[in-house]
């Protein structure tokens, strides 16, 4: 059965409100913003158990638990802080019913780049580590380079040790091919953002469009997450700003007609 959820900040409503909104819309789950809405490092046990009854009570899911950090994992600079609150947000996105915390890896340095990509290596090896213990794994957002690139890093890592999340509207805006990355990373892939992007007349000149809208090719994309067994969330982006509601309503019912 498809499991659509949808990413609560961009209703820009109060948490309350927006799980209201995310139910009356017919979505079974929600991405968590622990940047924009939570603290992972300061909630409560008290605060954490009323998050989960609000979210029982609309018989809603966590599909993720979004944590997008403004420098990637081969930055060296405040690394250790952003990999301590990488690890609490995995722990808050256990806590929650969620096995995936999402973030963009930031640019992986190439391969002759040994001593940084050396140390992103390493850092996902103990993120890795540090998910299988709590029980929630890093998901690799894509976009900022090839299927085929991520999965030459993913393939230099233990089994287990980082998802990745299939967004194939950046991959578009980063002038890659969702089809190709869809395939390169299969076994990797533990969620994925339904967005969409039309392709522009150069590199860098793509913009974001609304679900069926663009030029990712959905049908083929679900058929391929089918065939690796694909059971996770889908969840929907809206691109614009004037009229959220009606946007993601229209992407369920479009997303729905997609599906195979």
């Amino acid at each position: 059965m498809l499991k659509l959820a949808v990413e609560l900040a961009g209703l820009r409503l109060p948490f309350r409100e927006a799980l209201d909104a995310a139910a009356e819309l017919g979505f079974d789950g929600v991405e968590i913003d622990a940047r924009g809405e939570f603290n992972p490092q300061a909630m409560s046990g008290t605060a954490l158990r009323q998050v989960r009854k609000m979210l029982a009570d609309r018989d809603l899911g966590v599909a993720a638990v979004a944590f997008r950090t403004r420098r990637g994992y081969a930055a060296a600079e405040d690394l250790d802080r952003r990999v301590a609150a990488t690890k609490a947000a995995m722990d808050l996105a256990y806590q929650l019913g969620a096995a995936v915390v999402v973030n963009s890896l930031g640019r992986i340095p190439a391969e002759d780049d040994r001593q940084r990509r050396r140390m992103l290596l390493d850092v996902l090896d103990d993120l890795g580590r540090f998910g299988n213990r709590v029980g929630a794994i890093l998901a690799a957002e894509t976009g900022t380079e090839s299927g085929a690139d991520l999965a030459r890093l993913l393939a230099q890592l233990p089994e287990g040790s980082l998802g990745v999340d299939f967004n194939p509207g950046k991959l578009l805006l980063g002038g890659f091919s969702p089809g190709e990355a869809v395939s390169a990373l299969g076994p990797w892939i533990v969620h994925v953002h339904a967005s969409d992007a039309r392709r522009g007349l150069a590199p860098g000149l793509a913009e974001p469009a609304a679900i069926g809208r663009g030029d990712a090719d959905f049908p083929a994309i679900l058929a391929a997450l089918d065939e690796r067994n694909y059971r996770g969330y889908f969840t929907l982006q809206q691109t614009t700003a004037d009229e959220p509601h009606r946007e993601l309503a229209d992407a369920v019912a479009q997303f729905r007609r997609l599906a195979p």
